[in-house]
This record gives C-alpha cells, sequence and structure tokens, in this order.
C-alpha cells in the first residue's frame, strides 16, 4: 500500500508556488535553488560539498529507481560517495521512485534522505521550474511542508567553505611524492585519483598554513559559495605561489588561484551543474566533455600579464581554466575527477604529477 505523502510547496523568491508532495524528512528548508542536467550520479551529486547551501533540481524525471549504494569504506573514505553526509539543503524531482532495484542498492533514497535529515519534494513541473532559472537565473527558494512556514536564506552571503572543510589534517597514501590538498569541500575522488597514482595527500583544512610543511605540490579543491570569502585560503596559495612548487587548482581552486594571482571572480547567473559541459582548450581546439558544480567564475580579461585562460566553455564563453606562463601553476573550473563521469580530462593528474617530478 502506498504511503500517502504531505503536502508541500516550493517557493521562490519571485513569488512563483510549485505544489507537490514531501518525501525524505519532513522539514520545511530555505537555499538557493538550482538545476542538474545529469542523468545518473545523484549519490554522488548529493554528497558533493560544492551542493552546501542549495536546493537541488533534478531535470532527469524519474529519480530514485536504482536506490543508494551500501555505505563501505575504502582507506578510511566512503566507496560510493563524495563525503562523509549529504550535503545539499533540499531535492526537488518530478517523479520520486519508490521501488528500487540495483545490484549495490542497500536502501531507498526516501530512507537516505530521513536518516540524514535532508526534505525532498516530488510532484513538481522540474522543466518549468528549469526554463524559470534559465530565463531569470538562480535565485532563494524555499520547501514549505504542511504548514510549517521558514524564511528565505542566502548561503552566499556566509563562508560555507568553513562549513564543509575537514578540522585537523588528514593524511592518505604512501607515494613518495607528496600533495597539500587543500580542502575546501573536497570530493573525495579527487584524494582517490591522486592516491591511485601513488601519491601521498595531506588534506589540510582551507585555512590552515602549510607552508612549513614538507611537500611537492598543492591541490586546491572544489567547494562551494563565493570564492573572495577564503581569505586565509588565498594568502596561502599566494604564500605558496612564491615557493615556485606546481600548483593545481579544481573547481573553486580555479577561481581561488586566480584571485591570489590578482585576478578578479563574478557570479554567474546560471551557473554550470551538469556533466556535459564542453571545454575548449586554448590553443589546441580540442573540446572536451567536462562534469562542473560551479555558481562563480573568473574574470580572465583580469588576469596579470603573465597568466592566460587554458580553457573555455564552449556554450557560453566563461573561463573553465587558467594558467601561468612560465610557472607550474594550472587550474581548471571542470572536474577532471569526475564521479560518476565523464573522465575525459583525468589526464590533467598526470600532468600535475609529472610536474612534480621535475621539483
Amino acid at each position: 500500500m502506498k504511503i500517502k505523502q504531505p503536502q508541500a510547496k516550493l517557493i521562490l523568491e519571485d513569488g512563483t508556488i510549485f505544489n507537490g508532495q514531501a518525501f525524505g524528512y519532513p522539514e520545511s528548508v530555505a537555499g538557493e535553488v538550482v538545476f542538474n542536467t545529469g542523468m545518473v550520479g545523484y549519490p554522488e551529486s548529493f554528497t558533493d560539498p560544492s551542493y552546501k547551501g542549495q536546493i537541488l533540481t533534478l531535470t532527469y524525471p524519474l529519480i530514485g529507481n536504482y536506490g543508494i549504494p551500501n555505505e563501505i569504506k575504502q582507506d578510511g573514505l566512503a566507496a560510493h560517495f563524495e563525503s562523509d553526509r549529504i550535503q545539499i539543503q533540499a531535492l526537488v524531482v518530478s517523479e520520486y521512485s519508490e521501488n528500487y532495484s540495483h545490484w549495490n542498492s542497500a536502501m531507498s533514497l526516501a530512507d537516505w534522505l530521513t536518516r540524514n535529515k535532508v526534505p525532498a519534494i516530488c510532484g513538481i513541473d522540474t522543466r518549468s521550474l528549469t526554463k524559470r532559472l534559465r530565463s531569470q537565473g538562480t535565485m532563494l527558494g524555499k520547501i514549505e511542508i504542511e504548514t510549517q512556514d521558514i524564511d528565505f536564506y542566502d548561503p552566499n552571503a556566509e563562508n560555507l567553505v568553513a562549513n564543509v572543510s575537514i578540522d585537523k589534517p588528514a593524511e592518505y597514501g604512501f607515494g613518495a611524492k607528496r600533495v597539500v590538498l587543500i580542502d575546501c569541500g573536497c570530493k573525495y575522488n579527487i584524494i582517490k585519483s591522486l592516491v591511485a597514482r601513488n601519491v601521498r595527500v595531506l588534506r589540510v583544512p582551507w585555512d590552515y598554513d602549510f607552508i612549513g610543511e614538507a611537500y611537492h605540490g598543492v591541490l586546491i579543491s572544489n567547494g562551494p559559495g563565493n570564492p573572495k570569502t577564503c581569505r586565509r585560503s588565498i594568502l596561502n596559495v599566494r604564500k605558496a605561489m612564491n615557493m615556485n612548487r606546481p600548483i593545481l587548482g579544481i573547481c573553486l581552486g580555479n577561481q581561488i588561484l586566480a584571485l591570489a594571482a590578482g585576478a578578479n571572480t563574478y557570479k554567474l547567473k546560471f551557473g554550470h551543474r551538469s556533466q556535459n559541459q564542453p571545454c575548449i582548450q586554448k590553443g589546441s581546439n580540442r573540446c572536451y566533455i567536462t562534469s562542473q558544480n560551479h555558481g562563480f567564475a573568473v574574470d580572465d580579461t583580469t588576469l596579470p600579464e603573465d597568466w592566460e585562460p587554458w580553457f573555455i566553455n564552449a556554450n557560453d564563453g566563461t573561463n573553465e581554466g587558467i594558467r601561468h606562463r612560465h610557472q607550474p601553476f594550472m587550474s581548471v573550473q571542470f572536474h577532471p575527477e569526475a564521479a560518476p563521469g565523464p573522465v575525459d580530462t583525468a589526464f590533467l593528474f598526470d600532468q600535475f604529477i609529472e610536474m612534480l617530478g621535475d621539483k
């Protein structure tokens, strides 16, 4: 017998209301409403710290049909998730599948959301919602369940990175080369990608002064929110640049490296959140299909003379990566470690590790 779900509504800051049914944790919540066009990979997306503070709309109509995988760990990290918890504020879907079937499934999506105290709403015309977000831009919103009123909340007004970074350093792997990973909301697959290439990873908090550590290179991770709130990260990266050791930035790391170099960043009207963003490598004109999740971008017209754009988004022309003309500093706006994929740009880890060998 199908359980009747409580009534709920999604309210946008422009006054638009979408009525639906609640599932997951029965509590009203507010945040920034965004959408993702991926057809698969919702367990990875929901645990991506870059979604902190956001109400995530999935454009693929049927969600939950393959359930949630088990929570086993490998080398201290969850095998099937990108962090140790669900990071999204709430979930919006068109149709939720209560019946799930997959060889690796351990529970339903609704049970997982309830366990993590994350609300969700279904029965929403996500096509209409997505079209509105595509015309108006990302906007604040709230999900109100039954009569539970709640105020709007702007996550970009605070330092979200401080809420998703680790509290103290942690180390992974046993390789000869040691990389400092600045955790601004690091996806686990970044760590796994480095360890799989025989690199020892020192994962440090976002504001940790690592200059006194022994290391061969620095990787600045992805993360949520406005990069300009990460002032200590920017300062530490600027000091690391004076050491002339290789630096790789990913997603938010691209923006932090740009700010450390003296460039500027800005908030995108829509943001890029999908698994199929085409990015063109400058010089070669080769196009890569990439996975992305970010709401801010680098203004590459403000790059200092010794820096250059590296990748450009083929859809809207926004910056997708920068690099120094002479020093081993580079960063990309997309995710070379993408899980569930695509992995077209995983070779960037190999390039970074080759640079470590030169030092």
